[in-house]
């Protein structure tokens, strides 16, 4: 009822020619690790049944996947178009190691209608990228949009969602990708990427994969085939906890805002209704006192812990500007709405009432 743990990274040929069939064979589960795993395959196969995609491909880490696309499909003098909010790390690595590559970016608004296919350039623009909801103010793109675009490849960080609460290759993108350390696995003990989409483009980013070398791990594959059991049931209570909680914070004197894609006064809620199953199991808040009173509710809560991380069974909270931010400069977190009093709460399967108790009792009314 278990799935196996292949721990090998190597498998044993009978000669020559079985060596060569091995070596040769497209992402072959027995010849060497950094190529294929039986464990890792059967984690890519659950994810691609999720998604509704021909296959997955696994990495060592939800950056690992997104570098390894993007350097799989863009050389020198290639063109991305990218929304301005992204993943830090994402940010830093389009605008760092993409530049020094030669491959131009583009940034735009991603919740603005028409933006990605008006920086399009016609036989440049190799990618497109998008994440929705985004880090940290979980703000939404349009999936039917997006995968209206022809030409580029078009590709969605899809990790705040999970496969549960949206599938972007339904609305005709190309690429789902995910950070699966989150939710996917969903219980803070594994670290790994997976992205999905049709089998030959797949098969293309493997090709280069081998050399990139972020190998996923068949260790943390298992971990994650476990989380994927309860991802539904887990999901499901995270997300109605986030938004009993999300409804409740923003009728507290010290939160100046909540963003929550389920909140009727989030501006893109319709879009939420139409494209996500549901709503997600991470919210973030402004607090009025600005950086003095999230480092108060930081130092004071109980029940929620203090990490970076999300999708876990445990509510983690996180202070977006000195941690997963820290690396932008304040005109870019200024611009990015990644303020002082800004932190982002990932709700865990703890009961809801418990968390607001515990978060209410750190919060300072100024």
């Amino acid at each position: 009822m278990a799935p196996a743990l292949w721990a090998s990274s190597v498998w044993e040929s009978s000669g020559l020619v079985d060596a060569n069939r091995r070596a040769t064979t497209l992402r072959s589960t027995e010849f060497y690790g950094r190529y294929a795993n039986p464990t890792v395959s059967s984690f890519e196969e659950a994810v691609a049944a999720l998604e509704g995609a021909e296959s997955s491909l696994a990495f060592a880490s939800g950056m690992g996947a997104i570098s390894t696309v993007v350097l799989a499909l863009c050389s020198a003098g290639d063109h991305i178009v990218a929304q301005r909010q992204l993943y830090s790390a994402t940010l830093a690595f389009l605008q760092g190691p993409c530049k020094r590559f030669g491959i131009d970016v583009t940034f735009v608004d991603g919740t603005e209608p028409g933006a990605f296919a008006a920086a399009v350039q016609p036989g440049r623009t190799m990618l497109v990228i998008a994440e929705t909801p985004s880090n940290p103010l979980l703000e939404l793109v349009d999936l039917d949009e997006l995968g209206a675009l022809r030409g580029p490849i078009t590709l969605v960080d899809s990790t705040f969602a999970t496969p549960i609460g949206q599938q972007p290759i339904a609305h005709g993108v190309h690429l789902s990708l995910h950070s699966a350390t989150k939710g996917i696995a969903g219980h803070n003990d594994a670290t790994l990427g997976v992205v999905s989409g049709e089998r030959e483009l797949l098969d293309s980013i493997w090709s280069y994969s081998v050399l990139h070398g972020a190998t996923a791990s068949p260790f943390d594959a298992l971990n994650a085939l476990r989380g994927i059991r309860t991802l539904s049931v887990r999901t499901t209570h995270q997300a109605a906890s986030a938004l009993h909680i999300a409804e409740t914070l923003q009728r507290h004197p010290a939160v100046s805002a909540v963003h929550y894609p389920g909140l009727h006064t989030h501006k893109q809620h319709d879009l939420a209704k139409r494209q996500m199953d549901h709503f997600g199991t991470v919210l973030t808040i402004d607090l009025a006192g600005g950086r003095a009173a999230a480092e108060h509710l930081l130092d004071n809560v109980k029940l929620v812990h203090v990490a970076t991380s999300l999708g876990g069974p445990e509510t983690l909270m996180s202070h977006p500007r000195t941690t997963t931010h820290a690396s932008l400069t304040d005109a870019e977190a200024a611009e990015q709405g990644v303020g002082p009093g800004l932190l982002r709460i990932s709700i865990g399967l703890e009961d809801p009432d418990d968390l607001l108790t515990d978060l209410t009792n750190g919060l300072i009314v100024p």
